[in-house]
């Protein structure tokens, strides 16, 4: 099973969560940190991150915290997943570094590389705005499904 990071779960938490708010006001870490029963020194270095990688504003001061820099309809999954946790590979072949000791005799490469670059595509067309949750009035007829938290292989 390919499992997301705790870590990138709780980032994906803590953008929907600044989506959801109205007038994109900065929110603390420990706002969400509390609406969710997130480890809040964990939240906190995630959202560093985030800010750094330009996906968030921080704003300083008795009023500061965190806001989306952009809007939730142009930040997706993928993108904050690899902000958290690096490039997404299912398996050790497929990397950034080339291939492996088995490369010339692997009959399995292709396949999951084909496999890898599907979850990559839905990922990429998934975005924060999408996680948001909104009324029954809004949208009648949504498909429910699961979260982002897992995808069985």
């Amino acid at each position: 099973m390919l499992r997301l990071t705790k870590k990138a779960d709780y980032g994906l938490m803590a953008l929907k969560y600044l989506a959801e708010q109205k007038g994109g006001s900065a929110h603390s870490a420990k706002d969400i940190a509390e609406a969710y029963h997130i480890p809040p020194q964990l939240l906190a270095k995630i959202l560093q991150t985030l800010a750094k990688a330009r996906l968030l504003v921080s704003h300083a001061g008795t009023n500061g915290g965190y806001a989306l820099a952009k809007p939730a309809t142009e930040i997706s999954a993928v993108e904050v997943i690899r902000v958290i946790d690096g490039p997404l590979f299912i398996t050790s072949c497929i990397t950034i570094h080339g291939a492996c000791d088995l490369t010339s005799t692997c009959t399995i490469k292709e396949p999951l590389r084909k496999v890898n670059d599907s979850i990559k595509e839905l990922l990429s067309g998934i975005y924060i705005a999408d996680l948001v949750e909104t009324s029954e009035a809004e949208h009648p007829a949504a498909p429910v499904g699961g979260g982002l938290v897992s995808i069985a292989i």
